[in-house]
This record gives structure tokens, C-alpha cells and sequence, in this order.
């Protein structure tokens, strides 16, 4: 085996038992450390799209997102915390909900995952997640995850050696998310 083949297997063995460690399946997601980023969503759902730029400030226990306009007119503004998720529109219509993925669904007509989102989108596996597959990329970094019923391809920049995923596609019965991340800026938690 060769030298490349044994670090990626390593690197995949690492992310299960990272994954899996700690948490016991239906004891809850813990959260991801804070982040803020900027970037692009492309959702696709039962032949509906939805394209908006986004910005998502994720707290140890709370989360606020904001879906743009090109120009950066606010279109929606999402928070959620334990008890629950808020969508306000634009018309400051407001949608509640227990989840943001149920939220998303009924106010925009397709899931955002967040609870493991906030764990994707560095490329790691959700604690306590049902697990498919884990195939890491040439540099040990996660080219596909496949956990939860969801399958998330991952892509990142060329040069250097960036740890964080610029791009995420994410799929799941038909349904299509695509994440571009053009700013990435951790926060103290």
C-alpha cells in the first residue's frame, strides 16, 4: 500500500472516530465552534430554485442567517436557538418553528439541514450521525461525506493548503444545495 493510500485511510479513520465519538445517537447535536461567513446558496427542490447570496453567524448556541438579494437587500433573516427557529421576510412576515430545517421547508419550500450543517461545512461528520461513507482527498482533507441520508462533496481552493471547504454540494431525494463560501472568519465562542 502505498505511502498516499495509507495516510487517506488514516484520515477517514480519524473523521469516524471523530464522529462517533462522545455522543450517543438521540442525545442531541452538540454545537460546532463560532463562525461567520459570506457566501452563495443554490437550493433545488421538486423543480423549484432558489439562489441567494448568504451570511451565517453561527454561535455555540444560537445561529442567524440572512439570505441577499445580489445588491444585499436582506430577502429573509433566519435565528434559532433551543427554542426554536424564526424566518422573517423581507415584508416582515414571520414563520416559526421547532427546527430550522422545518422552517426552511414550510417558508421556502426546501430543508436547510443546519443542525448538521454547522459540522459539514468544515468537513467534519456530526456526532452521534448515521454514517455511510467518508472518502478523504488527496491532502487527508473530506472530497465526500455521506452521513444522515444526505451525500455532501466538498471543494476546495488550489493554492495552499486550506483546511476549510470552499464549496459543499449537498443531496438528498432529489433535493440539491449548493454552498459557496467566499469568506470564512472564526469567532470566540
Amino acid at each position: 500500500m502505498s505511502f498516499r493510500a495509507v495516510r487517506s485511510l488514516a484520515a477517514a479513520v480519524m473523521l469516524l472516530v471523530a464522529g462517533c465519538a462522545a455522543f450517543a445517537p438521540g442525545s442531541g447535536v452538540p454545537p460546532a465552534e463560532p463562525f461567520d461567513i459570506l457566501g452563495r446558496v443554490l437550493a433545488s427542490n421538486d423543480g423549484r430554485a432558489f439562489s441567494a447570496g448568504f451570511r451565517w453567524q453561527h454561535e455555540t448556541a444560537e445561529n442567524e442567517i440572512w439570505l441577499m438579494s445580489p445588491v444585499g437587500q436582506t430577502l429573509a433573516h433566519i435565528a434559532s436557538n433551543a427554542g426554536g427557529a424564526t424566518l422573517t421576510t423581507a415584508d416582515q412576515q414571520e414563520y416559526q418553528a421547532l427546527s430550522v430545517e422545518s422552517l426552511t421547508r414550510r417558508a421556502l419550500g426546501w430543508p436547510l439541514p443546519l443542525e448538521q450543517l454547522q459540522h459539514w461545512i468544515r468537513g467534519r461528520l456530526v456526532p452521534g450521525g448515521v454514517v455511510g461513507a467518508v472518502t478523504p482527498d488527496s491532502r487527508g482533507r473530506p472530497a465526500l461525506i455521506e452521513q444522515d441520508g444526505w451525500r455532501i462533496r466538498y471543494g476546495y481552493p488550489e493554492e495552499g493548503a486550506v483546511a476549510q471547504p470552499r464549496q459543499l454540494d449537498l443531496t438528498r431525494d432529489g433535493q440539491r444545495i449548493r454552498m459557496v463560501i467566499d469568506q470564512w472568519r472564526e469567532r470566540q465562542p
